[in-house]
């Protein structure tokens, strides 16, 4: 499998040269998708709206592909196998993986799995974000737990964590973009 923390040296860069911020690289292999193919997801997001509209997607993909092309042709290569380059917004129930968007969606529920357990034995925690505190490299997040109350740990024990869509997260969410929406021209039925 190919090396992830290279994959993201190459791409943060091509990310960041088109105005948006890295959110995700992620590395599906062939019996997580279900087929043949190895999936590069790339989330990435616009840092004033939080979000990617089609066209940046697309502006994305063809700058990545091209740099990895290109890194491919100099005898670098990133991912042996074939695989398909997927990029996309992160969406409103977003994937929680930087420290600052433990503190952007405090007051939101979230669902968290941990590598190690907490209170007795539980590895999965769902509820609302208390917040994160501490130096780089040693924070450490807070939730109200629904089942046991507030429980704290290393933001380096988490193996994952996602915001659950609720009618607050949706109020919090700015609005998409809307330009060219009033462009739209509805058909009337006969």
């Amino acid at each position: 499998m190919a090396d992830l923390a290279r994959l993201t040296e190459v791409i943060e860069p091509e990310v960041t040269a088109l105005g948006f911020e890295l959110v995700r690289v992620r590395l599906f292999g062939k019996s997580e998708v279900g087929d043949d193919e190895i999936a590069l997801q790339i989330m990435a997001e616009r840092p004033e709206t939080g979000q990617l509209v089609l066209d940046d997607c697309v502006a994305l993909s063809h700058r990545i592909s091209d740099r990895m092309d290109a890194l491919e042709e100099a005898g670098d290569v990133l991912i042996e196998e074939a695989y398909r380059l997927e990029v996309s917004s992160p969406g409103i129930d977003r994937p929680l993986t930087r420290p600052k968007d433990y503190a952007k969606w405090v007051g939101h529920e979230a669902r968290i799995n941990l590598t190690v357990p907490v209170d007795g034995n539980r590895k999965a925690l769902t509820g609302d974000l208390v917040g994160i505190e501490g130096e780089a490299g040693a924070e450490v997040v807070t939730i109200e737990d629904k089942k046991s109350g507030r429980v704290s740990f290393p933001l380096g024990d988490i193996h994952s964590a996602r915001l659950v869509l609720t009618d607050r997260l949706i109020a919090a969410t700015r609005p998409l973009d809307t330009d060219g929406a009033d462009d739209i021209l509805e058909e009337q039925e006969d």
